[in-house]
C-alpha cells in the first residue's frame, strides 16, 4: 500500500478524498407506470422513507422511484475540499478488521454484482482503485474482468442511467468491494436495462448462468402489496443450489416486514455494523441504519432456530454482517459523473464484502444458503451493542449475544464459517 498523510484517529486504509463534482448525465427514460410492479405509489412512497440518523450528511446514490428497485449505497456529503485525509477504509483495513486471508485465497472464483443501466467507466475506475492499494490488474484481457448485460451476452449492454440515479457509484462500490476482500477473484458486472425489479431478478439468473460462484445483490425492492404467490413465482430467481447469493437487508433500520430478495430464504441476507479499527479492530457495533425485520409471508429456512427462530413465524433477516454506516464507510473511486473518491456506506457496502470472503472460503457449491453461518461455534465476531430501532422481541432489532436481527450471527472472522 502506498504510504499515506495521516492527521485523524484512523491509521490502516485510509485514503485521499477530492471533493465530488456532479455532471450531467444522458438522459434515459425512467420506466412507465405500466411497466412497474407490486407496490402501489402509496406502498413505494412509504419504502422510501426509510430513516437513517445520518441522514444530516449522506445522500442516497439512486434515485428512488415508487414501484421500482432502489440501490442501497449512502454517499457522504460532508467530505469537501480539494484534499481530505482519514475517512474511508480500504483494503488493508477491510481485510484486517475481518481477519480475511485476501492473499492466498480466491483464485479460480468468480464474483458477480448485479446493477441496473451501464457505467462504461467500471474497467477503467476499477484499474485506478487497484492500482492505489497495489493490488494486480483486473481486466478484461486478462481474464479477470467481465461485463454483460442481463441475459448474460456481452452485448448490447444497457443505455446510461437517468439522472441523478447514480448507479454507477453502487457498481463501482460493489467491485471494488469484491476487490477489497478477494483481490484474487473474477469480477462479472451484471447490467440490468432499468431498476425495474423484473430486470434485476432476470439479472440474478444470467449471473449464474455465466458461471459465478457468488452473486451480490445491493438492491431493494418492498414486499408490502405482494401476495405470497408472487414471492414464491419471485424467489425462483434467486434459489440456484450451488451458487451463494446475497442481498443488501436495507439502510431503514428495524422494519416489520423484510424486503426482497434479503427475504427470500435462499438468499444470505447482509447487515450492516459501525466499524472502528486503526491498525487493529477497536470496535464494532450494530449500525443503526442496518435494515433488519421478520417476513411472515416468506417461509423460515429450517436453520433458523433458537433465537432466530422465536422472533416470528417467517423468514427472520439477517444472516451475517460487515461494515454499513457511512460514518465509518469505504474508499469508493467513481468518474461517471466527473468526481473521483468517495466515502460510501450502506448495506450495499456488505452485501459485496461478504460474498468477497464466501469467495476466499471456496465452498460456494457445497453450500446451503446461509445455514453454515448458523452451525455451532461458527467462527464469527458477535455484534453484542447497539440497535437499529425499537422492537419485541427485542433481538430483532438489538445486538445480543448469539443471534440478532440487524447483524445476524455476527460478521466474518475469517473464512471458515463460509
Amino acid at each position: 500500500m502506498k504510504p499515506l498523510p495521516m492527521s485523524g484517529i484512523l491509521t490502516a486504509g485510509i485514503l485521499l478524498l477530492s471533493a465530488c463534482s456532479g455532471g450531467g448525465n444522458a438522459a434515459s427514460p425512467v420506466a412507465p407506470q405500466s411497466q412497474m410492479r407490486g407496490a402501489t405509489q402509496t406502498e413505494g412512497a412509504a419504502f422510501l422513507k426509510a430513516p437513517f440518523t445520518q441522514a444530516h450528511n449522506v445522500r442516497r446514490a439512486c434515485n428512488p422511484t415508487p414501484g421500482q428497485a432502489a440501490c442501497l449505497a449512502l454517499v457522504r456529503t460532508d467530505i469537501a475540499g480539494p484534499l481530505v485525509t482519514d475517512h474511508g477504509y480500504g483494503p488493508p483495513a477491510l481485510q484486517g478488521a475481518y481477519n480475511l486471508p485476501s492473499t492466498t485465497a480466491g483464485t479460480g472464483q468468480t464474483v458477480a454484482v448485479v446493477e441496473a443501466y451501464d457505467d462504461p467507466n467500471t474497467e477503467s475506475d476499477l484499474g485506478v482503485y487497484r492500482s492505489y492499494y497495489s493490488l494486480s490488474p483486473c481486466t478484461t484481457s486478462n481474464g479477470c474482468f467481465r461485463k454483460v448485460n442481463e441475459d448474460g451476452k456481452a452485448s448490447p449492454l444497457p443505455g446510461p442511467e437517468p439522472p441523478s440515479f447514480d448507479w454507477d457509484i453502487e457498481e463501482s462500490l460493489d467491485m471494488e468491494m469484491v476487490s477489497a476482500g478477494c483481490p484474487n477473484c473474477n469480477i462479472v458486472i451484471v447490467e440490468a436495462n432499468t431498476q425495474n425489479y423484473d430486470d434485476l431478478a432476470k439479472a440474478d439468473d444470467a449471473a449464474v448462468k455465466v458461471g459465478a460462484n457468488v452473486v451480490s445483490n445491493s438492491w431493494q425492492y418492498p414486499t408490502s402489496g405482494l401476495t405470497k404467490k408472487a414471492l414464491k413465482k419471485d424467489a425462483k430467481d434467486f434459489d440456484h443450489p450451488g451458487t451463494i447469493i446475497l442481498a443488501s437487508s436495507g439502510d431503514g433500520g428495524y422494519e416489520n416486514t423484510e424486503g426482497i430478495p434479503a427475504a427470500f430464504a435462499s438468499v444470505v441476507a447482509v447487515g450492516g455494523t459501525t466499524l472502528s479499527y486503526a491498525g487493529k479492530r477497536i470496535s464494532e457495533t450494530v449500525w443503526d441504519g442496518s435494515g433488519s425485520g421478520c417476513n411472515n409471508a416468506v417461509k423460515k429456512p429450517s436453520w433458523q432456530t433458537g433465537a432466530a427462530g422465536t422472533d416470528c413465524s417467517g423468514r427472520t433477516a439477517n444472516d451475517v454482517a460487515a461494515v454499513g454506516d457511512p460514518n465509518t464507510g469505504v474508499a469508493v473511486y467513481d468518474t461517471y459523473e466527473g468526481g473521483t473518491w468517495y466515502v460510501v456506506g450502506g448495506t450495499s457496502v456488505s452485501s459485496p464484502l461478504v460474498g468477497s470472503v464466501y469467495a476466499l472460503a471456496g465452498n460456494a457449491s457445497s453450500l446451503n444458503a446461509a445455514q453454515s453461518l448458523y452451525a455451532s461455534g461458527a467462527s464469527l465476531y458477535d455484534i453484542t451493542s447497539g440497535n437499529n430501532g425499537s422492537c419485541s422481541p427485542a433481538n430483532l432489532c438489538n445486538g445480543a449475544t448469539g443471534y440478532d436481527g440487524p447483524t445476524g450471527n455476527g460478521t466474518p472472522n475469517g473464512a471458515s464459517a463460509f
